[in-house]
């Protein structure tokens, strides 16, 4: 961030505003908003601003800028139409390590205002860094459109009932969970609906009788193959709400940075060969830290009950007699082949198809093979990177034609995404670059690719070039 955001305390802050146009008006106008001290310096003085400084809102001095004028300011916005000038004050309050803005002079200020959504004491504030107002604009109006009116009254009845809540729970995490109910809740909506002696019966009627939850909750959450956007809702609703985050290395960063700021996270990652933390020790962790108390999600690639050992995790938390929810996710198959171009059903090449676990154990895979070798059906491999030698040869060994299309995806979905097509003669010549996660597509449907590929990765320059001859 080159911007850091920070919300300032007003109370008698004293702040000077050189100028008293148009443009210095409109600061002016927020400024008065708020508590602080307001001075204004110019030589000439619009109508508003001098009704303003006869009302008494500001202190207003009808002269031109003296660098003396600084002494007593805190923060320093500068609205003239003389850029000379302008960049004598920045310069002059940077001197005095104040920080100052100068309207639509970025290269100026020591600080930038943003667009503000005011329900106060609830507050919004937004910035592009100057890089796109009118972006930052739409998005204001749609915030704008989709926050209650109301919803100032619902952060001052919070306000009014917060040392009651601190007295009934003792501790940070209780009292999260409380206020998350009620904001969930009929409560949070009767305040809303502006009925606020109902909402207040209803308040200390739950403070009454909501007892402190001695256990916490484990979520089985799928995070789908990649992209951030193919989050569910209620995947992304329970990530907020976490205490604790279990990951593992198919979780991509740009889905951790949307879970909660404050969560712990712990890696769980398990790659060929190299397990971070084996799997009873997982299941261990899971039950300990939810008999804690805390709300636990466990985040995984893909579905949680598709090759992510779901089911496993589960019948542990039942032993425990710990509460649990899943939350499916899009699958890697899904996803990996619908941004490939490659449909794993079409009535004119598959009629069914088939998930498989292509991990190598002592350099076999146990599979039945003569039931994946089928006439019009689609294979896909999880977890078969590694095994690829030996899945095309027990392919073609078991009846499946050499010139078999084959398709590997790898980091699906994602701008790293890349996709090398061959046959299950020719591929691991042409696939040696590919690196896990990679998904593994066998059968005819990959010939669709050169008519319905359309995802097309902006951040990877060569992330959609096949291969010679592929």
């Amino acid at each position: 961030m080159q911007y850091f955001p920070l919300f300032v305390d007003t109370h008698s802050l004293p702040v000077l505003v050189v100028g008293a146009g148009e443009v210095a008006t409109r600061k002016i106008e927020l400024l008065l908003r708020t508590h602080c001290q307001v001075h204004v310096v110019a030589p000439e003085v619009s109508p508003s601003v001098m009704t303003l400084a006869q009302r008494g809102k500001l202190t207003l001095s009808v002269r031109p800028y003296q660098t003396s004028d600084l002494n007593d300011a805190h923060l320093v916005f500068v609205a003239t139409n003389d850029a000379m000038l302008n960049q004598q004050i920045s310069e002059e309050a940077k001197a005095q390590k104040l920080l100052v803005n100068v309207v639509d002079a970025p290269d100026l200020c020591g600080f930038i205002t943003p667009s503000i959504i005011d329900r106060s004491p609830l507050l919004i504030a937004m910035s592009s860094g100057g890089a796109a107002p009118v972006l930052l604009r739409y998005l204001r109006q749609k915030l704008e459109a989709f926050l209650p009116r109301r919803i100032s009254g619902l952060a001052q009845f919070a306000d009014s009932f917060r040392e009651q809540v601190k007295q009934r729970f003792s501790n940070v995490t209780q009292r999260r969970y409380f206020w998350e109910e009620v904001f969930d809740g009929d409560i949070a909506e009767q305040v809303l609906k502006g009925n606020p002696l109902q909402a207040r019966e209803m308040m200390q009627a739950k403070l009454q009788n909501d007892a402190p939850k001695a256990q916490g909750e484990v979520y089985l959450v799928g995070a789908g193959p990649g992209d951030p956007e193919l989050l569910t809702f209620r995947a992304l609703r329970l990530m907020q709400k976490a205490d604790l985050v279990v990951y593992d290395r198919l979780v991509s960063q740009d889905i951790l940075d949307m879970v909660r700021r404050d969560a712990e996270k712990v890696y769980v990652g398990k790659a060929a060969s190299n397990h971070t933390l084996p799997q009873e020790d997982i299941n261990q962790l899971l039950v300990r830290e939810a008999k804690a108390g805390k709300r636990v999600v466990r985040l995984k690639g893909g579905d949680p009950f598709i090759f992510g050992r779901g089911g496993e995790e589960i019948e542990v938390l039942l032993e425990h007699n710990i509460g649990f929810e899943v939350v499916p996710g899009i699958t890697a198959a899904s996803g990996a082949s619908s941004y490939a171009g490659i449909p794993l059903t079409h009535r004119d090449h598959a009629q069914s198809v088939v998930f498989a676990t292509g991990h190598l154990k002592d350099d076999s895979i146990n599979l039945d093979w003569p039931a994946l070798v089928q006439k019009r059906q689609t294979l896909v491999f999880y977890m078969g990177l590694t095994g690829l030698p030996v899945i095309c040869r027990e392919l073609i060994a078991h009846g499946m034609p050499s010139d078999m299309p084959i398709a590997l995806v790898e980091q699906a979905t994602t701008e790293q995404q890349q996709v090398v097509t061959g046959t299950l003669a020719d591929i691991q010549d042409k696939a040696a670059h590919i690196k896990p996660p990679a998904l593994i597509i066998v059968g005819t449907v990959v010939t669709l690719r050169d008519k319905l590929n359309w995802f097309k990765p902006q951040g990877n320059a060569d992330a959609d070039k096949e291969q010679p001859g592929s």
